[in-house]
């Protein structure tokens, strides 16, 4: 049995990706494609990619290792520049609204008449009728019911996500060439994203009062002395060494979601330093995390 480990993988080596797709969710899935081995080329526009200007650090890391290249897809120097890539590309990644295509001249119709083996993933906002329609991470995520207060998500969950999908569809793309010869046309929606990520909510699964929304008490954030606990104790032997180093007596699940074993759980966890949860955690096999 051969054993390969994951950052030394790369079986999409000798794979060419053109990627004209700018902002987070495109680089980003670039980013994940160059890690599998690909040869990664993205075009840029004259002014470069937005994402330069408001974050050079987070570019940087975004397209180590990607060859970047300027050209203007509204001229004909530009154009060439791209069809020139196109013979040698096995995968084109964009991410502009559907009607820039047809403004450029390579609707995916054109692109597959003239370039048959090409695939394209084609990162857009919402599906199907709605990729028109102006959007971000921040209205996805509101749309799918993932921004329930007024404090703005701790990360760019749509983007990433996205970018993700679209790694996984290059590499559908990739397995649709191979067993019918020809390729294939995929779009990923943000949208989609975040309703994928949105699911468990969806679900019940974490709906404030569920059992990963606050019911449970071994699975919250509470106060410490010094800081804040993340507290994931669900599952019944967690639970229970939870409860024993507590000195609490919950002898059952049931007894988790009761508003008495709560308040000891919250006054146990009060009277401790960071430094004493995370010792506590590691003797007693007990997941949380502590922070600032």
């Amino acid at each position: 049995m051969t054993s390969i480990s994951t950052a030394a993988f790369q079986p999409l080596h000798g794979v060419r990706i053109l990627s004209l797709a700018l902002n987070l969710p495109g680089p980003a899935a670039l980013m994940r494609l160059r890690q599998m081995g690909a040869t990664c080329l993205k075009f840029e526009p004259p002014g470069g990619d937005p994402m330069r200007h408001y974050n050079q650090a987070a570019y940087e890391e975004l397209h180590e290792g990607i060859a970047v290249r300027k050209a203007d897809l509204k001229t004909a120097e530009g154009q060439e520049c791209l069809h020139r890539e196109l013979v040698h590309s096995d995968v084109l990644l964009t991410s502009f609204r559907p009607s820039a295509f047809n403004k450029l001249g390579i609707a995916w119709e054109t692109l597959h008449a003239r370039y048959p083996a090409l695939s394209q993933i084609a990162i857009v906002g919402s599906p199907g009728e709605r990729a028109e329609e102006p959007g971000h991470d921040l209205t996805y995520l509101a749309e799918n019911g993932l921004v329930p207060g007024l404090e703005l998500p701790a990360t760019l969950y749509a983007d990433m996500g996205g970018s993700l999908m679209a790694s996984e569809a290059v590499l559908q793309a990739l397995m649709h060439q191979r067993h019918q010869g020809e390729g294939v046309y995929l779009e990923i929606a943000l949208s989609g994203a975040a309703g994928y990520l949105a699911l468990p909510r969806a679900w019940g699964l974490s709906q404030p009062g569920a059992t990963i929304g606050g019911g449970h008490a071994g699975y919250r954030i509470y106060p410490c002395r010094d800081g804040r606990v993340a507290l994931a104790a669900l599952e019944p032997h967690f639970a229970l060494r939870l409860c024993a180093a507590a000195g609490i007596a919950a002898a059952s699940q049931q007894a988790m979601f009761e508003p008495a074993t709560h308040k000891a759980v919250a006054a146990f966890l009060l009277m401790r330093t960071r430094g004493e949860l995370d010792a506590l955690a590691a003797e007693k096999d007990i997941p949380l995390h502590t922070m600032a």
